[in-house]
């Protein structure tokens, strides 16, 4: 488990900097005559030797094996200036041997380590003649024992602190990737959108200026008025077709979006002789805008396409009823039919999506020439 360095580092060094200095104010001051320089040597060699392991071990990356070895030449360090330490100052650094081992090698290493600490000192105080009832080698054994609890104690909480520290920021790293995972998938929803947008409502009107345009080149020589007349709806057709791009473009609408007014526009749009389109609203009364109602329209528009480009169908009827919880269209055609389940396309696909993401439903009743019959419904939340 990676931990932060630098505080567990400095409070080592400062434990064997205090330690260093106490014993040379200890020689200094005369207190210790029978303390060789040997010994004092070895107690300032092993002081500034854990000083260098604590530069060096943070510098490596922390394996379990690395852990392990950095340990057990602390504690050799440890034992070395403890032997040539009359004083006893250097007691306190065994503290730091669990605290080390509970974070690089874990709960066990650190409270195992510092068991073995107490019945270490336990038994030496048992070969000191009168130990047992000494009371400074009783308060001794005790403040080593709070030494050590408090370690491990103390261990465990910054494991557990650094723990969630990392998970918190696995945590924050995941709902970034999320986040930015739902952005794309949000612009990616509304791309669809617009491409369905435009290719309802374009797809629609240029088969509604084609059809005005032929019309025109068929009735010109002998019906000048009527040719007039099919002009004259290609050309509002086309400004439509206009409109509706741009408000699919720039997603707003200046005017809440009506399904009645819009069906009978799309309606008069293309009733003529050889086209009749029947539209029964009833008394249906459904409210003005709402993705719901705009994507009946556009199931609309998408199946009048179909009727007049690839049915051949000279009759369409277009009925709309608001059936308390949900909203139905209904398109039906004589034209000449078709498999619906060998058939697949932009228009019917886009038709299902549409519907599907606001939770309602598409049905397509058709077979080879009995014409077509198709059902849309909307939830009226979605309304």
């Amino acid at each position: 488990m990676a931990v932060d360095a630098p505080p567990l580092r400095w409070m080592a060094s400062l434990l064997y900097t205090a330690v260093m200095l106490t014993g040379l104010y200890y020689v200094g001051a005369g207190l210790a005559p029978d303390w060789s320089r040997v010994e004092l040597a070895v107690y300032l060699g092993g002081l500034i030797a854990l000083l260098v392991v604590e530069q060096v071990d943070w510098r490596r990356p922390r394996t379990r094996r690395w852990s392990m070895a950095m340990l057990l030449i602390r504690i050799v360090l440890l034992e070395t200036v403890y032997a040539a330490d009359g004083a006893g100052f250097s007691r306190a650094l065994f503290v730091l041997v669990p605290f080390f081992a509970y974070f690089w090698l874990g709960r066990a290493a650190g409270i195992g380590l510092a068991t073995f600490y107490l019945v270490m000192a336990l038994t030496r105080a048992t070969t000191v003649s009168g130990g047992r009832s000494d009371p400074a080698v009783v308060s001794e054994l005790f403040m080593l024992f709070i030494g050590l609890v408090l370690a491990v104690a103390t261990a465990a909480v910054a494991v557990e602190q650094n723990r969630s520290r990392l998970q918190a920021e696995r945590l924050v790293t995941e709902l970034t990737a999320t986040q930015e995972r739902v952005a794309e998938l949000s612009a990616a929803s509304e791309r669809n959108r617009l491409a369905r947008d435009i290719h309802d409502s374009v797809g629609h009107h240029l088969t509604a200026i084609s059809v005005q345009l032929a019309k025109a080149e068929a009735f010109r020589e002998r019906d000048p008025e009527a040719a007039d007349r099919a002009v004259a709806d290609a050309r509002r057709a086309a400004s439509r077709a206009l409109q509706e791009v741009r408000e699919s473009v720039g997603a707003l609408r200046a005017e809440p979006f009506s399904l009645v007014t819009a069906l009978y526009a799309l309606v008069e749009g293309l009733d003529d002789p050889d086209f009749r389109v029947v539209l029964d609203l009833g008394d249906t009364e459904l409210e003005q805008g709402g993705a719901g109602t705009e994507a009946l329209y556009r199931v609309a528009q998408e199946a009048l396409t179909n009727a007049r480009r690839h049915a051949d169908a000279d009759l369409v009827r277009v009925a709309v009823r608001g059936a308390g919880a949900e909203a139905v269209l209904e398109v039906e055609d004589n034209g000449r039919g078709f498999e619906p389940e060998s058939t697949s396309g932009g228009g019917l696909s886009g038709m299902r999506d549409r519907l599907a993401a606001l939770g309602g439903s598409v049905r397509v009743e058709s077979r080879p020439g009995h014409g077509t019959r198709i059902v849309a419904s909307v939830p009226a939340v979605a309304r």
